[in-house]
């Protein structure tokens, strides 16, 4: 039986989601119109919080990134999937694939921990407050994002590393609409046992350092937030975290359940649909999560804008 990996490597064929035409046609309409949304709601918040100075808090800070990582995913992922659904072109090369999964990897274990940051961050503004601004100096915050960005890097490049060494010999079509390691693991015919469980425990571990960080952090806020004795108070302190909680988990409920189970079960019809809210909606959702819900926000865009007005009218 014939192999072939890095060294002899013919295209893969994404067959995508499905293969009615018409619902192709419903589905490209539907993600071009999510990511015109992620893209201009993403770079939207940065813009905001770059141009108004009231947003250049710790809070703020770690936002912009987030931001810049969902946009990034979703673009290393949708803009292929939009080609596959309107051309024919349903191929992807296997240098492509595989930088797809190394820059996808790269951008969502990054937000992990990035994530992680931000609920440490929303903890020492209500369990600490008296030593915000030394705790949470710009320097510290610098850390903790190089620090989010090595982790990611170090988790997608192990990824890399152990995806390299498979085989295939079964078939070169991935049954998806990008290249993630569940399908391609699925696919190899080398023994993938030994690559699955390096796979799972830096991916695990990746899931569960992060989840440790924010769960500590929130036991504490929620804590402090009971001892508070005024009603208002408690709904104030609670309403700065209402927005990452809810990120978080709609976050990690997708990629819990996506990724850290056996390889060789990849599902097609509910891991397909995971997959599909947590590359190309979920990327759409924060933006309106963090600024729909954040009074902070819309002044500052109410602010940016008359900003503007004003130095056209002059």
């Amino acid at each position: 039986m014939n192999t072939w990996n890095y060294t002899n490597k013919p295209d893969f064929i994404l067959m995508g989601l499905t293969d009615s035409k018409e619902i192709q046609l419903v589905l490209s309409v539907l993600f071009l119109l999510i990511y015109l949304v992620t893209v201009l709601g993403n770079i939207g918040m940065m813009l905001v919080i770059r141009l108004d100075a009231q947003l250049h808090t710790p809070m703020y800070f770690f936002l912009t990134h987030l931001s810049f990582l969902d946009l990034s995913y979703s673009t290393a992922i949708t803009p292929k999937a939009l080609e596959n659904l309107l051309t024919s072109n349903k191929s992807i090369s296997f240098i492509g694939c595989f930088t797809q999964i190394y820059f996808f990897v790269l951008f969502a274990a990054t937000e992990c921990f990035l994530l992680s940051s931000m609920a440490y961050d929303r903890y020492v503004a209500i369990c600490n407050p008296l030593h915000y601004t030394f705790v949470m100096s710009s320097r510290f915050c610098s850390a903790l994002l190089t620090v989010s960005y090595v982790l990611g890097a170090v988790d997608s490049t192990v990824n890399m590393i152990c995806m390299g060494t498979l085989d295939f010999c079964k078939s070169n079509v991935i049954h998806d609409f990008f290249c993630d390691a569940p399908p391609l693991i699925a696919l190899s015919c080398s023994n993938t046992h030994d690559i699955e469980i390096t796979i799972f425990v830096f991916a695990g571990s990746t899931l569960l350092l992060s989840l440790i960080t924010i769960s500590v952090s929130y036991v504490s806020i929620l804590s402090t937030i009971l001892k508070i004795n005024s009603t208002t108070g408690k709904q104030k302190a609670f309403s700065t975290c209402v927005s990452h909680i809810l990120a978080v988990t709609i976050f990690y409920g997708t990629l819990i359940f996506t990724h850290l189970k056996s390889n060789k079960s990849f599902s097609l019809g509910k891991d397909q649909m995971a997959s599909v809210f947590y590359t190309i909606v979920i990327p759409m959702l924060n933006p309106f999560i963090y600024s729909l819900r954040n009074k902070e926000v819309k002044c500052a865009v109410s602010r940016v804008i008359k900003k503007r007005e004003r130095a056209l009218d002059k």
